[in-house]
C-alpha cells in the first residue's frame, strides 16, 4: 500500500522559512518513475499546483507567485520530496499536500500540466500558517 506523509508545516512570521518533507511509503524502487508535486489550498481559495518535479529531477515547474522563494527538490535514495519555502508572505497560507503521479499515463510521458495530473497517490497535508 503506497502512502504519501507531509511534515515539516507550522506557523511562522512574514519573511521566514520552512522545510516540508513527503515520506513516500510503499513505493520502493518504483518511486523514480513518479512526478511529484506540492500543491495547497487555502480556505475559500481553489486547490493550486506549487511545484513540481521530475522523476530525476530533471525538470522543475513552480507556479508564478513562487518563483525565486520555493524550491522543490527529491531524494530517490530515502523516497522523500521536499519543498523549502523561504521569504513566505501571509498569502502563502495554506494546507500543503504532496502527490504523485506515474510520469508515463497512456504512452504520455512528462510531468507537465500539474492542475490534470492523473493522481497515484495524495498525501493528508501539512497547515502552514503565515502572520504578517
Amino acid at each position: 500500500q503506497v502512502q504519501l506523509v507531509e511534515s515539516g508545516g507550522g506557523s511562522v512570521q512574514a519573511g521566514g522559512s520552512l522545510r516540508l518533507s513527503c515520506d513516500a511509503s510503499g513505493y520502493g524502487h518504483r518511486y523514480g518513475s513518479f512526478c511529484m508535486g506540492w500543491f495547497r489550498q487555502a480556505p475559500g481559495k481553489e486547490h493550486e499546483a506549487v511545484a513540481t518535479i521530475s522523476p530525476y529531477g530533471g525538470t522543475i515547474w513552480y507556479v508564478g507567485s513562487v518563483k525565486g522563494r520555493f524550491t522543490i527538490s527529491r531524494d530517490n535514495a530515502k523516497n522523500t520530496l521536499y519543498l523549502q519555502m523561504d521569504s513566505l508572505m501571509p498569502e502563502d497560507t495554506a494546507m500543503y499536500s504532496c502527490a504523485a503521479k506515474s510520469y508515463c499515463v497512456s504512452d504520455v510521458c512528462d510531468c507537465s500540466a500539474p492542475a490534470t495530473w492523473q493522481l497515484s497517490s495524495r498525501g493528508r497535508g501539512t497547515q502552514v500558517t503565515v502572520s504578517s
